[in-house]
C-alpha cells in the first residue's frame, strides 16, 4: 500500500508531494487514516534543520486528529477499535519496559522514544504509531480543532500537573501566543488565579475573555515590581531571551518558574534569587499516554479549545509560510484533502 504525503527533500525547500510504499504493519503499531493535523513551530524547525538533527526526506506533522484505519496483530485487544477517532502527538514510539515506561513516564523513555516527525508524520493520508500513543478523542471534542491539543496543550498541561496546581495557586503565563493562549484556557478551567504577561496591550480584552484574570504589560518594569513574592507558577512559553529577573523575583516562596519555550540563550538565575524561598527553575517536554488522555478528558468536560485557522493540506506551503511570518491567529491546522 502506497501512503501520500508532503515532505521536505531538503533543508528550507517547499514541501513536495511524495509517496511512498508502506511496510508491513507491526504487532503494536496502528494506522491512522488523516483527517486533520496541526502545524507547530517544532515542524518548520524539523523541516529548517534548525537543531540540525534531520534527515530527509522528512514528512512532518504530529497533531494529528483521524480515525483508525488498521490494527497491528497485538494491538487488536487495547480497547482500540476500527473508525474509532483518535490523536497522535509528539511521540509515536517508546520502548514499554524500560523503568521510565513502566512508570508511565514514557516520553522519558529510556531506550529513546521516536518522535512522530522520524516515524513518517502526519502530512500524510495515513500515519502509524504504537497503540499506547494513539490517544482516543472523546466524543464532544470538535475534532476539527482539537490537534494542537496533542502537542501545544500538553506542553502546557504538563507542568500544572507537574507543580501540583490547584484552584487555590496563582499562576502568571508569559507569552500568550500558540502555547499560552491554550495554557490560560486550561488553568481557568482548573480555578486558578491566572495573570497573563503580554507585550500586546492591544491583546488585553481577548486575553481576558479567555480566561484570564489579569493582564500586565510585559515591557513596563513598573508593573512588573509590583508583582513581587506572588506566583507559585510562572510558565514561560516564549522562546526569545527575555530579563528574566522581575519574574523570578515575582515567585512566591517555594514557587516555580517553569519553562517550555524553547530559549537558545542560557538563562542568568542569581543563587540567592533561588535559596532565599526555596524557589526553583524547572522545564519539561512533552506528556505521557496517560497525561495526554487526562488533557482530552479535561478538554471535553469544560469545552477547551485552542483558537484556530484552517487550510487545505493541498495548501501546505501556503500554511507553513503563514506561520513561519508570524501571523497564524495562534493556531494551524490542516485538513487532508488528498
Amino acid at each position: 500500500m502506497k501512503i501520500k504525503s508532503y515532505a521536505a527533500m531538503e533543508a528550507g525547500n517547499a514541501l513536495e508531494l511524495y509517496e511512498f510504499e508502506a511496510e508491513s504493519l507491526s504487532a503494536e503499531d496502528v494506522e491512522v487514516e488523516v483527517e486533520y493535523c496541526g502545524v507547530c513551530h517544532s515542524d518548520l524547525s524539523m523541516i529548517d534543520n534548525e537543531w540540525g538533527i534531520s534527515s530527509y526526506p522528512l514528512i512532518a506533522g504530529h497533531e494529528v486528529i483521524g480515525r483508525v484505519s488498521a490494527l497491528g496483530e497485538a494491538a487488536k485487544n487495547k480497547g482500540l477499535s476500527i473508525g474509532q477517532r483518535v490523536g497522535i502527538g509528539w511521540t509515536a514510539k517508546s520502548c514499554e519496559h524500560c523503568d521510565a515506561c513502566i512508570t508511565g513516564d514514557q516520553v522519558n523513555c529510556l531506550n529513546g522514544s521516536v518522535p512522530t516527525i522520524a516515524n513518517k508524520g502526519g502530512f500524510a493520508d495515513r500515519l502509524r504509531a504504537n497503540w499506547q500513543w494513539v490517544i482516543p478523542l472523546p466524543e464532544k471534542l470538535d475534532p476539527a480543532s482539537a490537534g494542537p491539543l496533542l502537542c501545544g496543550g500538553i506542553t502546557v498541561f504538563k507542568p500544572l500537573l507537574m507543580h501540583n496546581i490547584t484552584a487555590t495557586s496563582r499562576v502568571g503565563v508569559i507569552g500568550i501566543g500558540g502555547l499560552g493562549h491554550i495554557a490560560i484556557k486550561i488553568l481557568h478551567a482548573m480555578g486558578a488565579e491566572v495573570t497573563a504577561f503580554s507585550s500586546t496591550p492591544d491583546k488585553k480584552q481577548s486575553i481576558l475573555d479567555m480566561g484570564a484574570d489579569h493582564v500586565v504589560n510585559s515591557r513596563d518594569p513598573e508593573e512588573l515590581k509590583k508583582l513581587a513574592g506572588q506566583f507559585d507558577l510562572i510558565l514561560s512559553t516564549v522562546a526569545v531571551d527575555l530579563d528574566w529577573q522581575p519574574y523570578f523575583a515575582a515567585l512566591a516562596p517555594r514557587g516555580n518558574f517553569h519553562t517550555v519555550g524553547a530559549v537558545m540563550k542560557p538563562f542568568e538565575v542569581p543563587a540567592f534569587s533561588l535559596i532565599l524561598g526555596d524557589r526553583a527553575v524547572t522545564g519539561s517536554s512533552t506528556g505521557s499516554p496517560g497525561q495526554l488522555r487526562s488533557l482530552l478528558k479535561l478538554a471535553a468536560r469544560a469545552d477547551i479549545l485552542p483558537k484556530v485557522e484552517f487550510f487545505p493540506m493541498s495548501k501546505i506551503n501556503e500554511a507553513l509560510d503563514h506561520v513561519r511570518a508570524g501571523k497564524a491567529n495562534y493556531r494551524v491546522v490542516l485538513k487532508a484533502d488528498f
